[in-house]
């Protein structure tokens, strides 16, 4: 059925014609007139009822429908339909009797009702009251009040016939049902909507702006632009996926990055040099020395600021902080205060000088040091061992060891080994065969080949290399060096070993085993303490409390004692 006329319904009492509905009272409680009523009338239709069994349907397939099935939209083509745009109205039904009455000059009826009078009123229909009008009391309401056919709805709402926001409404302007109208939620490149230029239909124009772009905004990366109207319907072009590749190839080339670490010792701001150097000068002037100043001042200042304390002291007293220092304490205070106040490479090349010094030699030393140092902090050692000793690094490892162990600690020297974080797959089984193939499968051991490959390719390279030799030999990398090595190549090969797995966890071994049994091995103890203390011992903190089940400050804590022990609980601190 269609909107209300602008004039509003016809009187009471309904259209003539119009069939009764189920459950409603005739032409609101009226009696229908006789012989009258009725769509189609007693004498309408043959077979009577609504609708005709014979010819099926309201209206009938002859004269078209509303709409017609095959044309679409509304309204129809001039052939059929109600009513034809040529002005004829709607073909009465046979028989004569009842239907809608002849507008006047065709289509709608007129505004002011139809003419004749009011229809009559139909059994089992309901007239409505008269537009824009409440019906009365106790009588079901009309229609909803709206504007009348033919006239726009209100600003912001919903055209007629289209549910609210969904799709399928017509644009503001539009009809529903004419052809142009576009879905709303359908974006079509401009390039698309260029394609639907010329077609018989009518086309409504709307002030929505077309957006022309050399790139498709889809190409762009972006949404479509608001605004633009679509001119063609179907799902948005989507970009094509990306080629996928094999999970080998991918991983045939791979960037890791090393984890972060933290020391415990961090500068103190603000810093105030000239302060703490009048705060030295105090604690060790006259008879005593204040011990506990002296601590609580060189284990809360970084190595950068204590070595500008230094020469603050220098320049304000004439006199050399260290010698004062050594004039004041003694043993493992001594010994340890004394190693805060070096730099790092100048400490490592002290530690390493006294390792070869005399008649025997540290070969652990040299392995903690050389064995885990990077390409950087090793071209500092040399320097340093240059400038204070006269002597060369390389040579002096040369002079002191022998053999393949030699070998390892000349090519330390070099300062060499990779350090870029990429991974080669591929490489690393090659190497990983290499390893199997110098070790396992063969009689004897070719160290040579371990050298090449432990002593210059980086960490990361040899993770995956370790990893692909488990799959190959069924064994780890760690326990093979056990089986095939021995002496200090053993050490050095297992110490790389461990430092490319976990650094962290080679320092917690070395501080335990310095501190395991009746003994403590202090000058092991204060050397990594001191030397990692700004660089990694947080993790060397959680790396001991997950292999021993015991904090590092518990386990110093019970093998010093006084104010060494002070000193070391507070560099390392308490915390995990």
């Amino acid at each position: 059925m269609s909107y209300p006329p602008p004039g509003g319904y016809p009187p009471p009492g309904g259209y003539p014609g119009y069939p009764p509905q189920p459950g409603q009272q005739p032409g609101y409680g009226a009696p229908p007139p006789p012989g009258g009523g009725g769509y189609p009338p007693p004498a309408g239709y043959p077979g009577g009822g609504y609708p005709p069994p014979a010819t099926g349907g309201y209206p009938p397939p002859a004269t078209g429908g509303y709409p017609p099935p095959a044309t679409g939209g509304y309204p129809p083509p001039p052939a059929s339909g109600y009513p034809p745009p040529g002005g004829s109205n709607y073909p009465p039904p046979p028989g004569g009797g009842g239907g809608y009455p002849p507008p006047a000059s065709g289509g709608y009826p007129a505004p002011g009702g139809y003419p004749g009078g009011a229809p009559q009123a139909v059994p089992g229909f309901t007239a409505p009251a008269p537009y824009g009008q409440q019906p009365p009391p106790g009588q079901p309401p009309s229609y909803p009040a709206q504007p009348g056919y033919g006239q726009q709805p209100p600003p912001g709402a919903a055209p007629y016939g289209a549910p609210p926001g969904q799709y399928g409404a017509p644009a503001p302007g539009q009809m529903y049902g004419q052809p142009g109208a576009p879905p709303p939620a359908a974006y079509v490149p401009v390039a698309a909507a260029a394609a639907v230029v010329a077609t018989d239909l009518p086309v409504v124009a709307t002030d929505l702006p077309v957006v022309e772009s050399e790139k498709l905004p889809e190409e762009a990366g972006g949404r479509p632009p608001a605004g633009v109207a679509a001119a063609a319907s179907g799902p948005p072009r989507q970009a094509p996926a990306p080629a996928s590749q094999p999970p080998t190839a991918a991983m045939g080339s791979l960037a890791i990055n090393e984890q972060a670490t933290h020391g415990t010792v961090v500068p103190i701001r603000p810093f105030d040099a000239e302060a703490d150097c009048e705060l030295y000068r105090k604690a060790m002037r006259g008879a005593g020395t204040d011990e506990a100043t002296l601590i609580n001042l060189i284990a809360t200042r970084s190595n950068e600021q204590r070595q500008k304390i230094k020469l603050t002291y220098k320049t304000m007293y004439g006199k050399d902080l260290i010698r004062d220092i050594k004039s004041e304490l003694s043993g493992n205070l001594e010994e340890c205060m004394l190693a805060l106040f070096m730099s790092g490479p100048y400490y490592d090349a002290h530690q390493l000088h006294r390792a070869m010094k005399g008649a025997g030699t540290d070969e652990t030393t040299l392995i903690e040091i050389l064995c885990t140092r990077t390409n950087k902090e090793i071209e500092a050692i040399k320097a340093e061992f240059k400038k204070n000793y006269h002597k060369d690094l390389e040579k002096s490892c040369v002079s002191e060891t022998s053999g393949h162990f030699k070998r390892l600690l000349v090519s330390m020297c070099q300062a060499n080994r990779d350090e870029s974080t990429n991974v080669d797959m591929a490489k690393a089984t090659k190497e990983a065969q290499d390893l199997f193939q110098a070790g396992e499968k063969k009689w004897g051991t070719d160290e040579s080949r371990f050298n090449v490959i432990l002593a210059s390719r980086s960490f990361p390279q040899l993770r995956a290399t370790f990893s692909e030799y488990t799959k190959i030999s069924q064994r780890d990398i760690a326990n093979s060096i056990q089986r095939e090595m021995s002496g200090d190549l053993k050490g050095g090969f297992l110490a790389i070993v461990e430092c490319v797995r976990n650094r962290p966890m080679f320092f917690a071994d070395r501080l335990y085993k310095s501190m395991k049994g009746a003994g403590t091995n202090d000058s092991n103890l204060i050397r990594v303490v001191v030397s990692r203390s700004e660089i990694d011992l947080v993790e060397i903190k959680k790396a001991f409390l997950e292999r021993y089940h015991k904090t590092l400050y518990k386990m110093i804590e019970g093998d010093t004692s006084g104010d060494y022990k002070r000193l070391l609980l507070g560099i390392v601190g308490q915390g995990v």
